[in-house]
């Protein structure tokens, strides 16, 4: 097109323009949402709608996997940068709707600037070349070596040190995996298989899920693996993941699960995913973890003789109860993180004490002895403290546990069984597939029963000292209250 003098004129006028808008841009750096507890997860300005991941195993733990992840997003307000979270990779390449984009790191975030700023409310597509590190201590959480391959474990916030991702649990997003390694190796990750193609020595699987999941609660299990399969209740897929070598010395704990899905099932209503599992992986991390629909394992907790039955029973359950309590229900802060552990505790509690095990009532006696302290060591249920600092996992404390289960004890002692067992099927109901927070649930419980809690929640919530427990005026704390901790 010719240009005119008017129209030259009013071309450099914008030019110099835009000069001046990129010139006012600050520094990257890296950005938050706010979190009380992370301040630098997650990134304001849009909504992730899906994440397709695409990883290349070549068979070796000491060597990065190649990696492609496409985000698709919409923009909430005008972006001309868009932060991610991600390190511990190296980037090779970054695409926003299909054009070149420069990008620096900024701390934990990749810090992405298009050819043209994104206006509110459009859909936006980021595809990030990159690898993915599984170097590491296993306490950093992200890849986890195991004796056979990796595994994932992204609480509380490592996912990005896999992936790039919006990684904070508000933004909930649906997910596909494509997984290329060896074919002596299986792959098996959150959601269900779509596709599983061989070529030559290499197969690719490919799994998506049915439902949105938090970034934390990814899973993706790369081993030389045994798929155990059978139906749950009402049909539901289960499928189990164990080293090959064991399938056999497992098999009496891998076959619990169907029972343990209708127990669940009979408390708080139907499993809320398209399948689910146990993935027991030849690794020490310390914990277990309810990864989305294939809840992560220690093998030595069911090939040692450490732990009774009965205790690996609970912990089995434990880890289910977060699919509906953490994953179909999943906190929209990391100070809500009391409504995962603190349900998932006490159904766990519950399930012990059906089983013929530990009373309920003794384990929260026991824990209200002690919660005077926990509150000390770590602030009280919703309003936990920071984790220490270089130690995320840390915020993981007994306060979150059976301090929050204790919670829970009190509330039933006030409104009554029947009216908690209703609140319970109503919380899982009502936030299906979505997030949640303390005050949505105080505001159900109110709900439910017809009159303010406000204060019985502000109390045993938020309150630095644990309120008497209602129906045992006797219960104490016995522990001192010692200077917390950090």
């Amino acid at each position: 097109m010719l240009l005119t003098p008017r129209r030259l004129r009013a071309a450099l006028l914008a030019a110099a323009s835009a000069t001046l808008v990129a010139a006012a841009l600050p520094p990257p750096a890296p950005l938050g949402i706010g979190d009380a507890l992370f301040p630098h997860l997650g990134n304001p300005g849009y909504d992730v709608l899906t994440y397709d991941i695409a990883l290349t195993y070549g068979g070796s733990n000491a060597k990065p996997l190649d990696a492609v992840t496409r985000i698709d997003a919409r923009a909430t307000e005008r972006l001309e940068r868009i932060n991610l979270d991600f390190t511990h990779g190296t980037v090779r390449r970054v695409e926003v709707n299909g054009h070149p984009a420069t990008f620096t790191a900024a701390g934990e975030d990749l810090v992405v600037e298009p050819d043209a700023a994104v206006a509110p409310g459009s859909r936006l597509t980021i595809t990030v070349t990159h690898t993915s590190d599984p170097g590491g201590p296993p306490t950093a959480g992200g890849w986890v070596r195991t004796g056979d391959g990796l595994a994932m474990a992204n609480q509380a916030d490592a996912a990005h040190r896999v992936f790039p991702s919006n990684d904070h649990p508000s933004d909930k997003a649906y997910f596909t995996f494509r997984v290329t390694a060896p074919n002596e190796y299986t792959v098996v990750a959150s959601g269900a298989r779509t596709a599983q193609a061989r070529t030559g020595s290499t197969t690719t699987w490919a799994y998506r899920t049915q439902h949105p999941m938090a970034t934390e609660l990814a899973q993706v299990s790369i081993g030389r693996s045994a798929v155990v399969r059978r139906l749950g209740p009402g049909g539901l897929p289960v499928r189990d993941v164990v080293p090959a070598a064991d399938r056999e010395k497992l098999e009496p704990w891998l076959n619990k699960t169907p029972a343990q899905l209708e127990w669940m099932e009979q408390k708080v209503g139907r499993y809320p995913f398209e399948t689910y599992g146990v993935l027991i992986a030849d690794t020490t991390t310390g914990f277990e973890l309810e990864t989305q629909t294939l809840s992560l394992f220690e093998r030595r907790l069911f090939t040692t003789t450490d732990f009774p039955e009965w205790y690996v029973d609970s912990v089995m359950v434990h880890e289910l109860a977060h699919q509906w309590f953490g994953n179909s229900v999943t906190p929209r802060s990391w100070s809500d993180l009391w409504l995962n552990e603190g349900h998932a505790t006490w159904y766990e509690a519950l399930y012990s004490e059906d089983k013929g095990q530990l009373p309920v009532q003794t384990r929260m006696r026991e824990a209200y002895e002690l919660s005077d302290q926990w509150r000390a060591d770590g602030g009280p249920p919703a309003a936990p403290k920071r984790p220490v600092a270089g130690q995320k996992i840390s915020l993981f404390r007994p306060v979150v546990y059976d301090g929050s289960a204790l919670v829970l004890y009190a509330l039933r002692q006030t409104i009554g069984t029947d009216a908690f067992e209703q609140l319970e099927r109503a919380w899982v109901r009502e936030h299906r597939a979505a997030t949640a927070t303390t005050a949505d649930f105080t505001a159900l419980a109110s709900r439910i029963v017809g009159r303010d809690l406000s204060a019985f929640f502000d109390a045993w919530l938020y309150a630095k000292r644990t309120p008497p427990m209602p129906g045992h005026p006797d219960w104490r704390s016995t522990a001192p209250m010692l200077p917390a901790a950090g």
